[in-house]
């Protein structure tokens, strides 16, 4: 009976093992939770993106032109439309894990011709560009539906290998797909086009970004300026691909602002071209245009009298009196000193040269205090300007430190030094423009992991008032020359639905009856919003004293500049 027992016991053991050991089965220990749901969540977003890249687009005519619209996975969101080949804008139209890319495939060349032959037409055409869009977005959102939900289910069959696996695997992508839709929705910003970001051929950025005065003049619903893009876009293509002359408005004056040149000759190639390119009234160089400021380095300077505009300059750091002398000997050119104004392309521009001179590493920099007095003596100018009653407009120092000390003199100030931009407004209302180098850093910048980009940017000022409309921020990587990235930017109290005109910039200890520093006409101040005619000045009277709106890269406030010593 025991022998039976224990054969009988073996032989259920030997069954076992058969089934549950062995090469070809193991024991198998269920996945946990979590892993579980990280495996399906990185199926429904794998499957979601493939469908949205194999069935995901619609095509569809926006006024002239026959466009894809496209929903693509993005951390930022925003809208991309891509104008091949002379480049693309980006806008901040909303925050949400979804882009939104436009591409313009073709002209419809009978719609086309017909828009740019009869100009009149152009007045009907924000309505047909909001249908048209109304019309492509829904599509859109069928069809991206459609495809992650799809794409998701299919995923998660192969993956999954079971119906309601896959099913709840296309479920969850729609539910994804409808809260991203949901926070773009809620974010959706339609005055991004107000701060368009171009990035293409550099000849391009000024007809397709537009004119600055035009935005903010001409600014009263979103499909205006969808339509003002879709003209200027059908403009460059017709007449077999060729950039029409740009035209900007007679009533903006345009300052190219350029700084820390530091011996680079391809700097002046650039200037050039911008100057061509942007119409250019005024340049104005705030510095460092040398390296060690030497006699033989002089010739170097002799394009700035030939650039097409008028050539303001102050002395940087690198920048001797021997320098200084040499560019005052040059036609064209207006060298600032001391405070000394110069009215030139409609604009009363002062400045000051920097009190120091540190050409190489081996003269140690004197503290800020220096630059703090240079900036106090600019101020005291500034202000007999202002009562002798011809305010300055623009103030230009090389140093920060000294450019901060004529807050609420003056409604602009600009200056460089630092390599990199700063845009603030000071606590009395003078807002602050810092530069980065439009030489790349140099010739020394080569010496480096990675050569600094190229910056300069062109400000935009109302005629009338000479008040700051807005600004493009032009960056070019390393010394390139062809393409370019552009960013528009706006003051936030020039934006429509903005409340009414700050108080003038005026310093703490202004003496009463003086006259305002800002530099308005006399007579009382329009308001700041948009005028009720399409072709009035642009918020005539309005200061230009309050921050970007956010996410157009400027720091706050209250954040000190650094001097440092590039």
């Amino acid at each position: 009976m025991a022998r039976a027992l224990r054969a009988t016991y073996h032989r259920a053991l030997r069954h076992y093992r058969s089934r549950h050991s062995g090469p070809t089965s193991t024991l198998v220990h269920p996945p946990h939770p979590w892993a579980r749901a990280l495996g399906m969540v990185g199926v429904v977003l794998l499957g979601a993106w493939l469908g949205l890249l194999v069935v995901g687009s619609v095509r569809t005519p926006v006024g002239p032109m026959d466009t894809s619209m496209t929903l693509r996975p993005s951390l930022e969101g925003g809208t991309k439309i891509n104008v091949s080949p002379l480049g693309a804008l980006q806008l901040d139209s909303h925050t949400a894990p979804l882009r939104l890319d436009v591409d313009v495939d073709q002209l419809d060349p009978v719609r086309s011709q017909a828009l740019v032959q009869h100009p009149e037409r152009i007045s009907g055409l924000q309505e047909e560009i909001t249908r048209d869009v109304s019309h492509g977005t829904r599509d859109l959102a069928v069809r991206s539906c459609v495809a992650v939900v799809s794409g998701a289910t299919a995923l998660g069959l192969v993956v999954y290998r079971r119906p309601r696996r896959a099913l709840a695997a296309g479920g969850l992508a729609l539910v994804l797909l409808a809260a991203s839709g949901a926070c773009a929705f809620a974010t959706w910003n339609p005055k991004s086009v107000l701060e368009p970001r171009f990035s293409g051929l550099l000849s391009s950025a000024p007809s397709v970004v537009g004119n600055a005065r035009s935005i903010v003049s001409e600014f009263d619903v979103y499909q205006k300026e969808l339509a003002r893009l879709v003209t200027n876009v059908t403009k460059l293509y017709d007449a077999t691909s060729a950039l029409p002359t740009y035209q900007p408005d007679p009533g903006t004056i345009r300052v190219l602002h350029v700084s820390d040149i530091h011996l680079n000759p391809a700097a002046w190639h650039i200037i050039g071209s911008l100057v061509k390119q942007y119409k250019i009234d005024v340049i104005i160089d705030s510095g460092d245009t040398m390296d060690h400021g030497t006699a033989p380095e002089n010739g170097f300077l002799d394009p700035a009298a030939h650039l097409g505009a008028p050539y303001v300059w102050v002395r940087g750091n690198h920048d001797s009196r021997v320098t200084q002398r040499y560019l005052e000997g040059l036609k064209n050119v207006h060298v600032l000193d001391d405070g000394r104004a110069v009215t030139v392309g409609g604009l009363r521009v002062a400045g000051i040269g920097d009190p120091q001179f540190t050409p190489d590493r081996s003269v140690v920099p004197a503290t800020d205090d220096d630059e703090r007095a240079a900036g106090r003596r600019l101020a005291a100018a500034l202000l007999g300007q202002e009562r002798s009653g011809t305010p300055v407009d623009i103030a230009v120092a090389h140093n920060p430190v000294a450019a901060q000390e004529t807050d609420g003199r003056v409604p602009l100030v600009l200056a460089g030094h630092v390599h990199h931009r700063v845009e603030k407004t000071l606590p009395h209302g003078t807002r602050l423009k810092v530069e980065g180098s439009t030489g790349g850093g140099g010739l020394r910048a080569v010496q480096n992991e990675r050569p600094e980009q190229v910056r300069a940017s062109v400000l935009y000022l109302d005629r009338d008032t000479r008040r700051l409309q807005a600004w493009d921020e032009i960056t070019l990587g390393g010394l390139g020359l062809t393409t370019a990235e552009v960013s528009r930017h706006v003051p936030k109290e020039r934006l429509p639905g903005a409340p009414g005109p700050s108080p003038t910039p005026s310093a703490p200890d202004s003496s009463p009856g003086a006259a305002s520093p800002g530099g308005s006409p006399s007579g009382p101040p329009s308001g700041s919003g948009p005028p009720s005619g399409a072709g009035a000045p642009a918020g005539s009277g309005t200061p230009s004293g309050a921050r970007t709106p956010a996410g157009s890269g400027s720091p706050g406030g209250g954040t000190p500049v650094p001097a440092g010593t590039p």
